[in-house]
């Protein structure tokens, strides 16, 4: 399971001219899912962006969680997280789980960070062509694979 994480100031997603999700400060979080992911890449995820230090204490320091910080977050389906390039320039996503396998776990991780966090987590809808509007706040990007545990 792969996460690619921003903290924003403001972010939303559209589908179909209608915004199904929209939060100020917090992170947006691109999930992609393949078939070998379990719910411990879940928990673990989970407990790791709650509890990753991005946002600005008092000194103006990255020293504050998600949670201490009180902010929100947006949960986006990203399959071509798992691209892979290696081979002429068109990418491929076969690493990239089916929906009958991603959908529970994109579930599963939302509820799941949900619990963690102790709040409503917002989301996009899996598979659908979705707009995702945000502002960065830093910037501060921050990519993690549960199967690369640093």
């Amino acid at each position: 399971m792969k996460v690619v994480i921003q903290r924003v100031s403001k972010a939303s997603v559209v589908i179909n001219d209608n915004e199904v999700a929209s939060i100020g400060k917090g992170l947006l979080i691109l999930l992609g899912i393949v078939d070998e992911d379990t719910q411990d890449d879940i928990d673990w995820l989970c407990k790791k962006v709650v509890n990753l230090r991005v946002f600005p204490d008092e000194n103006g320091v990255m020293n504050t969680s998600l949670k201490d910080a009180d902010g929100n977050v947006i949960v986006v389906s990203q399959f071509t997280l798992h691209a892979s390039t290696k081979k002429g320039n068109r990418p491929s996503y076969i690493r990239a789980a089916k929906p009958e396998i991603a959908i529970p776990l994109y579930e599963n991780f939302v509820k799941s960070l949900q619990n963690t966090l102790g709040k409503t987590v917002q989301t996009g809808e899996f598979g659908a062509d979705m707009k995702v509007h945000l502002i960065n706040d830093g910037p501060v990007t921050i990519i993690i694979d549960s199967k690369n545990r640093e």
